[in-house]
């Protein structure tokens, strides 16, 4: 299964959920985006990298990338952060896709670059992440 996660700017949340589920499931291929452009090259943001490897996630060979309309091509999975990325996601649909777009939690996570909190975005982050994988594939945590 091919998935993708998608946040604002691809430096916090997106990248924080891709590392976590190559954490729980390294058989998945998975990869995350923005929707926004400001930070395409860069690496994670450094206090969401660190509270990452706090928890023995490394998010330092990532990159940030913009969300194009291929990404609708080339994932079974699209994966939002909060509600307006998911609706930015939808803006972009081509006409005729039937790619599935689901947000992470029933929640917005909240964007850490903002809030600070990095360590309460993954707590939600990674019991979503767990919840996708039940879903998507009948995983249990271990």
């Amino acid at each position: 299964m091919r998935i993708v996660f998608v946040c604002l700017g691809n430096i916090c949340r997106s990248p924080a959920a891709e590392g976590v589920m190559r954490h729980l499931a390294p058989d998945l291929t998975l990869d995350s985006a923005g929707t926004g452009g400001w930070h395409v090259g860069d690496a994670p943001y450094g206090p969401m990298q660190q509270a990452a490897a706090a928890r023995g996630i490394d998010l330092s060979a990532l990159r940030a990338r913009q969300f194009s309309t291929a990404d609708f091509n080339h994932s079974d999975l699209i994966v939002a952060m909060d509600r307006q990325n998911r609706a930015d996601i939808e803006a972009m649909r081509p006409a005729g896709n039937d790619t599935a777009v689901r947000l992470m939690a029933d929640i917005d996570v909240p964007d850490p670059y903002y809030t600070r909190d990095f360590d309460g975005a993954l707590d939600i982050i990674e019991d979503a992440a767990k919840r996708l994988l039940a879903d998507i594939s009948g995983w249990k945590a271990p």
